[in-house]
């Protein structure tokens, strides 16, 4: 995976987790993508467990596309292990991985993981990058721009899209083409005091069509752990942003008629530098727990959900609605998350 040098400990632990085989794990380079002053280039690597079927459902993880993120690809990491480590002993996980199929993309950016930035090698924002325009309300700079680099949120020079976007890209809507169900989880951390479920779309406060879908999940995950406290609701409640990765893949499977379902966990970092005010002395200290203690409680809080998401996806036609259902799905789901704003 290059000098050793470079590795960070996200880089190592992903390293390690190359090194257990079983029948039931595969792995992949998507892509390799230099590392700027050096002869190095960084691989895309990407993990799955389970089913090599086409008819299976899916439910992909990714994290550490914002470099300076890096409690997200340590979320992703440590539940990648704890799977890895079940593969030997736990019939249930084995037998459940027969009829579905879990993919993980710990580290989605690992030149800005390794260079500690929001953006990859080439100063690009990767959840700017797409190209999607948002007809309006846009917030200024953090929503997107193509001033330059120096700034963040840049989103890189029109018509170029970035090596990881484009991996991404390739591996979300290549499940998506084959699988009747695909969910992803993309981890970040870096707004507010709680912790949030976004869904699409982050472009406009249009509705997304797969909002009866997104409801539907909702409510079984309340109805299921009901003492979960994550914020479900849509993106564009907070801000309009350019360039969205999940917008452009949406709209994509929406256009070939595929079930696509991406969620983005956005852990409230807030609350981090709330109970240790000194964090604010470095920028790895706004989006990522200092202290331990906080770390291994991190690690260890957002296990349900993703355990909840794997149940969820292996037994989708239990919960999706029906033609029936559908209409009154989207009514409440209105009602719920969009009825602030009349005119979306």
């Amino acid at each position: 995976m290059g000098d050793e040098l470079v590795l960070t400990p996200e880089l190592r632990h992903l390293k390690s987790l190359l090194l257990f085989s079983s029948p039931l794990l595969r792995s992949r380079v998507l892509a390799e993508v230099p590392l700027p002053g050096t002869d190095q280039h960084m691989p895309l690597q990407v993990l799955e467990l389970g089913s090599e079927a086409d008819d299976v459902p899916v439910l992909i993880f990714v994290g550490g596309i914002h470099g300076v993120e890096r409690i997200g690809s340590q979320v992703v990491l440590a539940f990648l292990e704890t799977l890895i480590q079940r593969l030997q002993w736990d019939h249930s996980l084995t037998d459940g991985l027969e009829h579905l199929r879990l993919v993980f993309l710990p580290i989605a950016n690992p030149v800005g993981l390794i260079r500690q930035t929001r953006a990859n090698g080439r100063g690009v924002d990767l959840m700017r990058n797409a190209p999607v325009e948002a007809p309006t309300g846009a917030a200024f700079l953090g929503g997107g721009h193509r001033l330059g680099g120096w700034l963040p949120w840049y989103r890189g020079k029109k018509g170029e899209i970035e090596p990881e976007a484009m991996a991404l890209k390739a591996l979300v809507m290549g499940e998506a083409h084959r699988s009747p169900c695909v969910l992803a989880l993309d981890v970040h951390s870096g707004f507010g005091m709680y912790d949030r479920l976004w869904f699409p779309y982050a472009r406009s406060r249009e509705p997304v069509p797969t909002l009866a879908e997104y409801y539907a999940l909702y409510k079984l995950m309340h109805r299921t752990y009901p003492h979960l406290d994550y914020l479900f609701e849509p993106q564009s409640r907070h801000y309009i942003t350019h360039g969205d990765l999940w917008d452009w893949m949406t709209t994509e499977a929406q256009a070939d008629q595929r079930l696509l379902l991406p969620l983005t966990l956005e852990m409230g970092s807030w609350r981090w530098v709330k109970k240790n005010p000194l964090q604010l002395r470095s920028l790895q200290g706004l989006f990522n727990p200092v202290k331990a203690h906080r770390v291994q409680r991190v690690l260890r809080r957002h296990t349900v959900l993703m355990e909840f998401l794997i149940r969820a996806v292996r037994a989708y036609p239990a919960w999706l609605p029906s033609e029936n259902e559908r209409v009154f799905r989207q009514r409440a789901a209105m009602r719920r998350w969009y009825e602030q704003y009349p005119d979306g």
